[in-house]
This record gives structure tokens, sequence and C-alpha cells, in this order.
């Protein structure tokens, strides 16, 4: 158990992982955290990185920060992807070293397995097989970060440990529709059509898709529980063990913010993989499930919509 008092550091406090982080924290009773912006800290900057650590001296790291987006942003900007995250993950677990954080908490993603991956994709299929083409800069990226742990704790004896979330959504997502993810994309998509008093919105791809969800205040309680219970090189799965194909999606999204309206997919636009689905049974034999259902989630996530964006 970590002391409610220690200095804790959620680097990207301003996105949708980090933000829930700061919640769950908060809520659990801690209260020093330490939460600069992008504008006070590049993290791709190592000196800078090095300086702040030496300055505030973390206990615990929870690295949740990185570029992050959807397919679209993957595709059409893949350097800045595989650049950004190589610098943040090298420069934040370079400083945690050297400044002796008693643990670290790294933040990967689920596109770091083979897109033709045995489903439900268990902890060891890392690296046998190629990735989804359209995201490799990123997947490539958050393998080296997760390789980068396993690294500094091998040679200097770090306790550096990796976690694997599944997709997400929630409060604090991005709902630019040239940058996010499924769940945002289509909460803005039928909104604004809803707005505008269109007849239908259109959806990408032929909504075979198959993939796991999760609400981020989930992720944000399962990462405390790991950074207190886990302790071991291998990464580990977060996730929900329950899959949705994307044309279940739209609809349940439909429902839930514009219901008159028809749903059109446009098979021309790529699926990405077919299919997604974390293996969760290492996570769930240390006792934890995620509680919030998906329905819920979206519920909630519309709601927090309506309160940023009237």
């Amino acid at each position: 158990m970590f002391d409610k008092q220690a200095s804790i550091y959620v680097a990207g406090q301003q996105g949708l992982v980090g933000s829930a982080l700061v919640r769950k924290l908060r809520e659990q009773g801690f209260n020093n955290l330490l939460l600069p912006t992008r504008a006070e800290l590049d993290l791709r900057n190592q000196a800078a990185v090095d300086a702040w650590f030496e300055r505030f001296e973390p206990s615990y790291v929870f690295l949740a920060a990185g570029t992050v987006a959807g397919i679209w942003a993957n595709a059409t900007r893949p350097a800045e992807f595989i650049y950004d995250n190589l610098m943040i993950h090298a420069t934040v677990v370079h400083a945690a070293y050297r400044q002796g954080t008693t643990k670290l908490l790294y933040l990967g993603s689920s596109c770091i397995y083979p897109r033709e991956a045995e489903q439900p994709m268990r902890e060891e299929a890392l690296l046998t097989g190629p990735l989804e083409p359209t995201n490799e800069p990123y997947a490539i990226a958050k393998i080296a970060g997760m390789k980068l742990c396993q690294a500094y704790r091998r040679q200097y004896g770090c306790n550096f440990v990796s976690v694997m979330p599944t997709n997400l959504y929630g409060p604090g997502d991005n709902f630019d529709l040239k940058s996010s993810h499924v769940i945002a994309a289509l909460i803005r998509r039928f909104h604004e059509a809803r707005l505008a008093g269109d007849t239908h919105v259109t959806v990408w791809g032929t909504g075979t898709a198959k993939r796991e969800f999760m609400y981020v205040d989930d992720l944000a309680d399962a990462c405390v529980f790991l950074m207190e219970e886990y302790s071991d090189e291998g990464h580990i799965n977060i996730g929900t063990g329950q899959e949705v194909e994307i044309r279940e999606l739209a609809i349940l999204i439909r429902d839930i913010v514009f219901p008159e309206a028809e749903i059109r997919f446009n098979p021309d636009k790529p699926d990405g993989a077919p299919r997604k689905l974390l293996d969760t049974s290492r996570l769930h034999s240390l006792g934890w499930q995620a509680k919030t259902d998906l329905e819920t989630g979206l519920q909630k996530t519309y709601s927090w919509f309506l309160e940023e964006f009237p």
C-alpha cells in the first residue's frame, strides 16, 4: 500500500486517462498530486524532465502521457505519433530511474498485439506477428515504452510495471472528428446530426469489426489497484472481457443521442483490426473486475459531453 501522503506524478493529467486517474486518486484520499501542464513541462525534452524530477522528487509515477488519436490521425500523422511517444516514454522513465522513484506504472495500449492474434489476446501474444498497419507507428512506440520499463528493471532494479488497457472512453475524451476514437466520434456525429435536423449518420467501415470498450474511470480504478498490488516484470492486460460489433455500438449511441436517425455504413473506409478483445484472466485472478457496463458508460459520457459542449 502506498502512503496517502506520498508525492504522485500523473503524467498526462490533462488527457482522458490522466484526468480519470486524478479523479480516482483524489477520491481515495491521495492529495499530494504533481500535475504540471503541457505548457509547464515538455515531456519530449530530457533536460527539462530531469530538472523537474530533481525539483519535485515524485515517489510514484503514472505514465499516461502521449500523443493518441483514432484511425485517420494515425494514418496521416505517423511520424508525429512515433516520435512524440518514443520521446515521452524515454524521458519520463529515465528521469524516474535517475531520481530513484519508488514505483512507476506505464500505460500501453492493446494495439501492441498482432493484427491476427488469437482472441482473446493473452499477454504472451506480444511480438508473435505483424501489427495492424493503420496504427503501426503508435504501436511500435508503445511496445518500446514497455520494453524500456523492462530494461530499466533488469539493469537497475527499478520497480517499473506496464499495463495494457483496452479501448477507452468517458469524460475527458477527445471529440474532435479528425482525431477522435470511435465512441467519441459517433457521439459527436449523432449529436450534430440531431442539432442539424439530418435524417441519417454515416459510420466508417462495414460495422462488423468487434471491439472491447472500457469506461475510463474503471481503468483508473484498476491502475490504482495495480500500483498497490502488482510488481511483476511482465505486462498485464486491463479490460472488461466483453466485446461488441461496431454496428451494435452505433445503435446503442444512436438510441442515447438521436433515436430517430438512420445509420449508414461506408465500407470504403477502414475497419482496422477485425477483432480486439483482451484476455483479462491474469487481472481477474488478482481480484479486480470492471464495474461499468457499456450502456451506462455511454450515457455518462454523453451527459458529460452535453455539459462541456452545450
